[in-house]
C-alpha cells in the first residue's frame, strides 16, 4: 500500500518553467539585476511557487548550473592526451568565466546555495567532482584512487575555489602549477 505524498506536488512542467526564466533572465541581466519576483513573472508562476521549492534565487541558479542549463561545455574538460594540461585548461577557463561579471554572479551564488542548503553543497560537490575530473585527475597521478584520489581532487577543487573568491590574478603557468602541486603532492600508491 502507498501512503499519499504529504507536501506540494511539484509540477515538472513550473519547475523548468522557472529553470528556463531564470537562466534567461541571468544572461539578460546579470546575477545582481535577477530577482525571484522577475523569474516568477517570466516563468508565469507565483513567488510562492519559487519559494516552496528553492530557499533563494541563488539556489534556482545553483539548480540550473548543475542540470547543465547554464554552464553548458564549460563543465567537460578537454581531452588532448595529456591529463596535467587537460586539466589546467579547464582551470583555466573556469578563471576566465569567473572573470566575466556572470561568473562573479554564478559564483557568488553557487556559494550561497551551498552555504544555505547541506543538500545543496553535497549535489554541487558531486557534479564538480563528476568521473570525466576525477579520472583525468586520476591518470594525471599514475592511476591513484580511492581516499587518495578525492582527497587530491577535493585540494584541486578547494584551491579552485579559494582562488576565486580572493579573485587573484591567474595565468596559464599558475594553473599547471596547482595541478602539479596536488598531481606531484599525492602520496605515491
Amino acid at each position: 500500500m502507498t501512503l499519499p505524498r504529504s507536501g506540494p506536488v511539484r509540477s515538472e512542467a513550473a519547475r523548468l518553467a522557472i529553470l528556463d526564466a531564470a537562466v534567461a533572465l541571468f544572461v539578460e541581466r546579470g546575477y545582481d539585476h535577477l530577482t525571484v519576483e522577475g523569474i516568477a513573472r517570466r516563468a508565469g508562476v507565483g513567488k510562492q511557487t519559487i519559494y516552496r521549492w528553492w530557499a533563494s534565487k541563488g539556489d534556482v541558479i545553483a539548480e540550473a548550473i548543475l542540470e547543465g542549463r547554464l554552464l553548458g561545455g564549460r563543465r567537460e574538460l578537454p581531452d588532448t592526451g595529456d591529463p596535467r594540461t587537460d586539466l589546467a585548461a579547464w582551470l583555466i577557463d573556469l578563471f576566465t568565466l569567473r572573470a566575466s561579471a556572470d561568473g562573479e554572479g554564478m559564483l557568488r551564488s553557487l556559494v550561497a546555495a551551498a552555504a544555505g542548503s547541506a543538500e545543496t553543497g553535497r549535489r554541487l560537490r558531486a557534479e564538480i567532482l563528476a568521473a570525466p575530473l576525477v579520472e583525468s585527475l586520476s591518470q594525471a597521478m599514475g592511476g591513484v584512487s580511492g581516499p587518495r584520489l578525492d582527497a587530491a581532487a577535493d585540494a584541486l577543487v578547494g584551491a579552485v575555489i579559494l582562488r576565486a573568491l580572493s579573485r587573484e590574478q591567474f595565468d596559464a603557468a599558475d594553473m599547471l602549477a596547482l595541478v602539479d602541486a596536488v598531481v606531484d603532492g599525492a602520496p605515491p600508491r
